[in-house]
């Protein structure tokens, strides 16, 4: 399945809010940082120097993953991942995976961070499968839903 990723594009909001809603509704729950960052990802993400990424098949939007700078520490935060459910287990997933990596090395960027939680066991597999590696999880994690976070460096 040949898909094309393109940067940040406004009329995609909705998609970036869809598609992340859909899959922490199905595994979780909506967190209030987590509506407001998918409510406005012009103004958590990019405006803070942030980058968002969509996977387009056509000119739909099947997937989507950000890289949001972290706590003025000069690392991003690899956050909002999501693949339409009709659209998983082809690969979406791992080719935005590594358009983020080739994207980060290219731009300079030293560190790449993560939140996740051990019970979406494709995705843990699939991060330390592009080397991410575990480190340990802050008491004040910014998601309550998180019990692993993990690191990349570049």
């Amino acid at each position: 399945m040949t898909i094309e990723i393109i940067t940040y594009e406004k009329q995609y909001d909705q998609a970036f809010y869809t598609l992340n809603i859909e899959w922490l509704k199905t595994y979780f729950y909506v967190e209030p940082y987590d509506e407001e960052v998918l409510k406005h990802p012009k103004k958590f993400i990019i405006d803070n120097g942030g980058y968002i990424f969509f996977a387009l098949l056509k000119s739909e939007v099947i997937g989507t993953v950000a890289l949001m700078p972290f706590q003025n520490t000069g690392h991003y935060e690899l956050t909002k991942m999501a693949v339409q459910p009709n659209y998983r287990g082809y690969r979406i997933g791992q080719q935005l995976m590594e358009y983020c990596i080739t994207f980060a090395k290219v731009n300079g960027l030293k560190k790449l961070i993560l939140y996740s939680n051990t019970k979406l066991e494709n995705a843990i597999y699939i991060y330390r499968k592009y080397g991410f590696s575990e480190v340990d999880l802050e008491p004040n994690s910014p998601y309550k839903r998180s019990d692993i976070k993990m690191e990349l460096k570049l």
